[in-house]
């Protein structure tokens, strides 16, 4: 069974005028541990496939299916719960809460859990050092550049051991050796958590470090690639 499946999945959108075809009949199926790239020019449907795949936008017509669970139709506390326990979000805009420090946002998810506090810091800080942020961790995101605010928000979204990582352009903001750094970090979180890691991206050198390329264009799948073994996250 495929953690994450797309069963032709159409979104459209009534201006008024006329109706915009965002996405088109889209089929996908994404096995448990594979890095999946989702490419193509804007306007293409990327991001938004992405968010209805994550639950967080509702298609017009079709099926999303994460580990088992047919989320069409549920209600939006009932998504809120598959949300929360399947998926970790990485935005390119971080997202993180002013008002707390490093340590803090990447505790938040496990405190709204519910999760036992003491377990909760002991992971919040061994995430943080894995993202090499060990002496910045009471800092707030003020005090903090793009690079270090996006380190953050990779910590946070694994903190609660999510079996899906959703990440929307996480390096769009950042310079070339910030991004870099940021997809390094990403890859080897990804793989020592053993998540299935979907990517949006529209930085070809970025997405070949995936084990596999999906190309949209037009709401449409026009290429669907599996990267050789042996170049794939090198």
């Amino acid at each position: 069974m495929p953690i994450l499946e797309a069963i032709g999945l159409t979104k459209t959108i009534d201006t008024g005028t006329h109706r915009v075809e965002i996405l088109r009949g889209v089929d996908l199926e994404m096995p448990a541990g594979q890095f999946v790239a989702i490419m193509g020019a804007s306007g293409s449907g990327k991001s938004t496939l992405l968010g209805l795949l994550a639950g967080l936008d509702t298609a017009t017509s079709g099926k999303v299916v994460i580990d088992g669970v047919d989320i069409t139709g549920l209600k939006e506390d009932q998504l809120a719960v598959v949300r929360g326990k399947k998926i970790g979000f990485v935005f390119q805009s971080y997202q993180l809460i002013p008002t707390l420090s490093a340590e803090e946002n990447v505790l938040l998810p496990h405190e709204l859990a519910g999760g036992d506090v003491a377990a909760g810091l002991t992971r919040a800080r061994d995430l943080l050092k894995s993202v090499g942020l060990e002496d910045r961790m009471d800092h707030y995101p003020v005090q903090l550049s793009g690079g270090e605010q996006q380190r953050v928000a990779l910590a946070r979204a694994f903190m609660c051991k999510p079996p899906i990582l959703m990440a929307d352009e996480p390096t769009g903001n950042l310079d070339s050796v910030n991004g870099t750094l940021v997809l390094d970090l990403l890859i080897s979180l990804n793989q020592r958590e053993g998540t299935t890691l979907v990517l949006v991206t529209h930085d070809r050198t970025l997405a070949a470090r995936a084990d596999r390329i999906v190309t949209l264009s037009d709401g449409k799948v026009v290429a669907d690639e599996m990267r050789p073994a042996e170049v794939a996250r090198s």
